[in-house]
């Protein structure tokens, strides 16, 4: 036996005694005499980064999360030494570096204390894997809150709790089951009304721990890597997340169809099956924008095949489909069958496109076609062969939209269910393993597909959907919330998801309506349809082992409510666009749970089931069966139940009526909501007006509707629309001012304007300082009338 020699286990090491550092530009470098080094750089006067290396000197800076597009720079940044610690201080905040140890705290410019590290940096060398097991532990604060973290199937508030990332292929997962399919190592603190994060670059198996282990005490680790994290600073929430998006970086703007409602099964073939589901929707005029064909439409299985069986003539049928409004998205895995008469296969394997491990022979695993290998998407040159293969999907067949699956990536038949971690990966000429690359393998998968889909749907925009997705992923593809169950707990779970995906940079996501393992009852149906078109993302899909989930499976009452709801998202398809630009343009979430909206209210702290819908909708989801209303939170301000219209004061919780065709809907007084009419394909009609729904509130309120041509790139060129309202409320008189920006011209010429909440008969109105009669306004004393769109200024005064 051999025992004291260097081999044995040393348990955690620590950084010692800083003794020298050097200034250059934005960053600093704080070395001690046991190798350790600390750069602190200064990215905004908010934004900091802290990377430590323990061997004496950094590897390559990379990160497949960082939008490097983004510009950064600080106003203010300034080193002072004192006997016990160095200080960093910027416009923002200050951050006091320990001489001893490293050990940090940062205070904003009062001196209140933010983050405050307990045993701050330390690790433990793996001796099986080599490298470091890198852990950083630091002090929660009495009453601090814990928020963000992407796909967590949990209370939103995570104080307690102790979560696992290591994207997982999780079937029928559970309420606080870990880990699932995507990975952000991004979180939100707030306490005493100051808000922080903390985004833990390390694509490894990372875990955090929100005082679950000891009660005061909050803490972060990875299997691997560096200890590598941004601190980002408030002190609002929105600065927060707007500053960690733009540093992880956004999408463009999706076309508008992608807004619509979509349709999915696995699986609908064959064609004449896809074209009996189309047809039935245009029968009960639910509207729809999308048909999804799951991997059955493939030749077994092989992805950029067809089963000419089942669909003889793909591009006519597509066509066909796009003549109905509908457009067609088809699924793509990453697993490429093992045949050497498969052109896919052959191509990868003559270019040694291949996953290899890490004896060199490639990597093997069974999927839906079964043994297949598997491309590395970390390669460039991978990336730049997968993107040339939708030539034919995309500019040929006319398909429209992608949909990566089980590039988790998903193994079946072992106990994992992933790749072993020994398989190597080029990692963009940073050579790893699977433990490093595992993270991000799906984020690849999507980055390749976008591009492929953009290059050959131009001059259109991309449609790329993902299951697995690592920070930044936004910037390629949509998502949702894996392979969920139709219970009520899920229909809760996924309320839950979407809200903290949204504050946590991935908005435009959303769960599979209805549940994809399972049969939901109808009223659960009508219940999750009521809230998924509340969802950036609205889609229903379900498991093809489980009966049929399209809205005609359920009764006439089911039916109705999803034409009634369907409906209403069509409706209101220019706020959901608005929503999408500010979120693409300002980093701000078409979601806010309400500690977002309003985290000074202790009372929102701890909710789950309201959000804010874009800036001014306030949804609460009906998440229990028989219910004939139910309780809920009202924020601060004044509030008009969509229904009836009536005016409630918020800051209070109170029971709310709903019948089975409702779910409690608010709107925030002062908001102008717009809207079209109801299509059933977006694009299907022409029309002249926009209706604006515009809320009195005694006060000012700024509303937004960003408009374009729906689909292309003139926006880009400033061919937009965007028209920022302000509305200013009188005791007796209602003020509308309009500004425009852009040099697109929308189609319609007219606005039909609905007044809501009018304390006061109207008796004359002006237009831009000119008295208008009411017949030449079509004014009704229901208080709609209908105005030419050419106005800078709109009063409107009663007695």
């Amino acid at each position: 036996m051999i025992t004291n020699t260097s081999l044995e286990y040393k348990g955690d090491l620590y950084p010692s005694k800083i003794v020298s550092y050097e200034h250059e530009g934005d960053s600093i470098f704080f070395n001690t005499d046991n190798k350790v080094i600390l750069k602190v750089t200064v990215l905004r006067d908010s934004l900091i980064r802290f990377r430590f290396t323990t061997k004496g000197y950094f590897s390559n800076d990379f990160s497949y999360a960082i939008d490097k597009s983004q510009l950064h720079g600080y106003n203010f940044l300034e080193l002072t030494e004192e006997e016990t610690y160095f200080q960093i201080r910027t416009s923002k905040v200050k951050c006091k570096i320990q001489k001893a140890d490293l050990r940090l705290s940062i205070y904003d410019l009062n001196d209140f204390l933010i983050l405050e590290d307990e045993l701050g940096f330390h690790w433990e060398e793996s001796y099986e894997y080599g490298g470091n097991i890198v852990k950083m532990s630091k002090y929660s604060k009495d009453g601090e809150c814990y928020y963000g973290l992407g796909d967590k199937a949990t209370q939103m508030n995570l104080k307690g709790k102790r979560v696992e990332n290591f994207a997982t292929d999780q079937y029928a997962y559970q309420k606080d089951q870990e880990p699932l399919y995507k990975v952000v190592p991004f979180y939100i603190g707030l306490h005493n009304k100051q808000s922080y994060g903390i985004f833990f670059d390390n694509t490894f198996r990372t875990f955090f721990d929100f005082c679950q282990e000891r009660r005061n005490i909050t803490s972060f680790w990875a299997e691997g890597g560096e200890m590598n994290y941004y601190f980002i600073y408030g002190p609002q929430m929105q600065d927060v997340v707007t500053t960690y998006t733009d540093l992880t970086g956004k999408p463009e703007l999706p076309p508008l169809w992608v807004l619509g409602y979509h349709q999915c099964k696995w699986s609908y073939y064959p064609e004449s099956k896809v074209k009996e589901i189309t047809s039935k929707f245009r029968e009960l005029q639910i509207p729809c924008d999308a048909i999804y064909l799951d991997i059955d439409y493939m030749d077994g299985f092989r992805c950029f095949t067809w089963n000419k069986n089942y669909f003889p003539d793909p591009k006519k049928m597509v066509a066909e489909l796009a003549e109905d409004g509908f457009k067609t998205v088809v699924i793509i895995d990453p697993g490429i069958k093992i045949d050497k008469d498969y052109w896919v296969y052959k191509e990868a394997l003559e270019k040694d496109y291949f996953c290899k491990r890490a004896d060199g022979p490639y990597m093997k695993g069974k999927v839906w076609p079964g043994e297949c290998n598997f491309p590395d998407y970390t390669n460039p040159a991978v990336r730049e062969w997968w993107a040339g293969l939708f030539k034919e999907l995309v500019s040929e067949i006319g398909v429209k939209g992608v949909w990566n699956d089980m590039n988790e990536p998903a193994v079946m038949e072992v106990p994992n269910k992933t790749f072993p971690m020994d398989v190597r990966h080029f990692y963009d000429g940073n050579p790893c393993s699977h433990r490093k690359a595992h993270n991000i393998y799906g984020t690849q998968m999507a980055r390749a597909t976008y591009h492929g889909v953009k290059r050959f749907a131009y001059p259109k925009r991309p449609f790329v959907i993902t299951r697995s997705a690592y920070s930044g992923a936004q910037r390629y593809t949509s998502s949702w919330t894996g392979d969920n169950v139709a219970t009520w707990e899920h229909l809760w779970i996924a309320n839950i998801q979407v809200q903290r995906m949204s504050i946590s940079g991935m908005g435009f996501t959303g769960s599979d309506i209805g549940g994809f393992a399972e049969q939901p009852s109808g009223e659960l149906y009508a219940r999750w349809i009521q809230l998924g078109v509340f969802h950036p993302f609205c889609r229903t899909h379900s498991s093809g082992d489980h009966g049929n989930q399209e809205p005609w499976s359920f009764d006439e009452e089911v039916i109705n409510i999803t034409r009634k709801f369907v409906s209403l998202r069509y409706q209101l398809l220019p706020y959901l666009y608005t929503m999408f630009w500010q979120y693409i343009e300002e980093g701000v979430p078409m979601l806010k749970p309400l500690v977002y909206f309003d985290q000074d209210d202790t009372q929102t702290h701890y909710r789950n089931d309201e959000f804010i819908f874009g800036n001014q909708i306030l949804v609460c989801p009906i998440l229990e069966p028989n219910a004939v209303g139910r309780r809920m939170y009202i924020p601060r301000g004044e509030w008009y139940n969509y229904w009836t219209n009536e005016l409630f004061i918020g800051g209070r919780e109170i029971w709310i009526d709903s019948k089975f065709d409702e779910i409690p809907v608010f709107v925030k007084a002062g908001a102008i909501i717009p809207k079209y009419p109801v299509q059933q394909y977006v694009g299907e009609l022409e029309f002249d007006e926009l209706i604006l729904d515009v809320y009195y509130k005694n006060g000012k309120e700024q509303s937004a509707v960003y408009e374009d041509a729906q689909d292309g790139y003139d926006y880009k060129k400033g061919r937009y629309s965007y028209l920022s309202f302000r509305n200013i409320g009188k005791e007796k008189e209602l003020i509308i001012q309009v500004h425009k920006e852009g040099k697109y011209e929308t189609p319609y010429s007219k606005y039909k304007i609905n007044l809501i909440g009018l304390p006061f008969k109207v008796t004359e109105i002006e237009i831009d300082n000119e008295k208008i009669e009411f017949d030449e306004i079509s004014f009704e004393q229901n208080n709609f009338l209908l105005v030419d769109k050419e106005f800078n200024e709109l009063h409107i005064i009663g007695e």
